[in-house]
């Protein structure tokens, strides 16, 4: 099966998501600059929630592009990483609208946390359907990135209880390190072409 298909539905389903994200902010009420300290925490995880939005549509989009043939085991595992993307708004807003409070803080890193495992996942499959000598699989090498980010949503978790703000400052870490579109395919396209 070709792929332009799940490339095609990825996207709308990412643009949705977005679409949704957006919708749930509201305008203050009065006309001062004052009156927006109260949304302040909602437009602040909107902005992290839109950056990571970005970053999985960006690095989904490279991945893909090396992807020959899709398999059924590709197809659940995208719709599965599509599921844990498709609750963003939700702890988005659920997270914006108690000012950060802990348990809100730790259920939006759970998701963050499921969609990272989602994505390792989708691409395990692709590695396993295009084989080991694959171009993903020599790009992705030794994915310290892919590594530490779990480890860093599940100590943000755990903080969240502790410190609400230092879980926001770990989940911001992890973004800035994925901001970046990921090179590496790049790289990797690159060398195939190389003579």
């Amino acid at each position: 099966m070709g792929k332009n298909r799940l490339e095609a539905f990825s996207d709308g389903v990412l643009a949705i998501i977005i679409t949704i994200a957006v919708l749930g902010l509201r305008p203050p009420h009065g006309t001062s600059l004052a009156a927006l300290r109260p949304v302040l925490p909602l437009f602040l995880s909107y902005i992290l929630s839109f950056v990571y939005l970005g970053i999985y549509w960006n690095n989904h989009h490279h991945m893909l592009a090396t992807v020959d043939r899709v398999t059924g085991g590709v197809l659940w595992a995208n719709l599965h990483l599509l599921f844990w993307l498709s609750l963003v708004p939700f702890v988005t807003g659920w997270m914006g609208a108690s000012k950060f409070a802990a348990g809100p803080t730790a259920v939006y890193g759970a998701v963050l946390l499921l969609a990272a495992i989602a994505y390792f996942v989708l691409q395990s499959l692709i590695v396993a359907s295009q084989g080991e000598g694959s171009l993903l699989a020599r790009a992705i090498g030794r994915d310290l990135k892919g590594k530490a980010s779990p480890i860093i949503y599940v100590v943000a978790i755990a903080a969240a209880f502790l410190a609400p703000w230092l879980a926001g400052a770990l989940y911001a870490l992890v973004a800035v390190m994925w901001l970046i579109p990921d090179r590496r395919i790049e790289r990797a396209f690159a060398a195939r072409e190389e003579p």
